[in-house]
């Protein structure tokens, strides 16, 4: 770990403010990176604001989510990311063998539409750094606009988070193995 992260004890008022807040939101705890970002206050207390939306509040369940934040996750390599969200993902209902092949690079079988199209749209943003009108207009027609602006706020916001976790070397919880190579 890069950066020693600050006990509640240690925070100034505004960090100590943007924790609070973080452990009174939906999650219950602060999230990880958030911990790295009360370096710089204003800024933690509006990406964890941002990230509690997107994790609980976008028009997609758990199960559908989990597909951008996973493959968000590979793309950037990202140990800690992968490791919380594949448990995330499990408790949603994502069938393992789409994990599996998301952590291989491999393109899993979908059986929902509405999945296959967040995956392709997922791998063309960071792939592709955006995505092509055949691919829009598919993913407008059956995502709708908002669920378009959410798959692409998933990507963001979670490629922040994976940056910022492998910048500071955010490292596993005790006996916990990497799965990413």
């Amino acid at each position: 770990m890069r950066l020693k992260l600050l006990s509640p004890g240690e925070m100034n008022e505004s960090q100590r403010q943007t924790y609070d807040e973080s452990i009174a939101g939906k999650r219950g705890k602060p999230p990880a990176p958030m911990m790295a970002w009360l370096n710089s206050p204003d800024m933690a207390r509006h990406a964890t604001r941002l990230g509690e939306v997107l994790r609980y509040d976008t028009i997609f369940p758990a199960k559908l989510s989990e597909i951008a934040i996973l493959v968000t996750a590979r793309h950037w390599t990202a140990h800690y990311e992968w490791y919380a969200h594949k448990g995330l993902a499990l408790a949603g209902g994502m069938d393992p063998e789409i994990i599996d092949a998301i952590r291989d690079r491999r393109t899993p079988e979908f059986d929902d539409p509405k999945a296959r199209m967040i995956y392709d749209l997922a791998k063309s943003l960071h792939e592709g750094h955006g995505v092509e009108k055949g691919l829009y207009d598919k993913a407008v027609q059956l995502l709708g606009e908002r669920g378009v602006v959410e798959v692409i706020g998933l990507c963001g916001y979670y490629t922040m988070v994976s940056m910022t976790l492998n910048t500071f070397e955010f490292g596993l919880p005790e006996g916990e193995v990497l799965e990413l190579s």
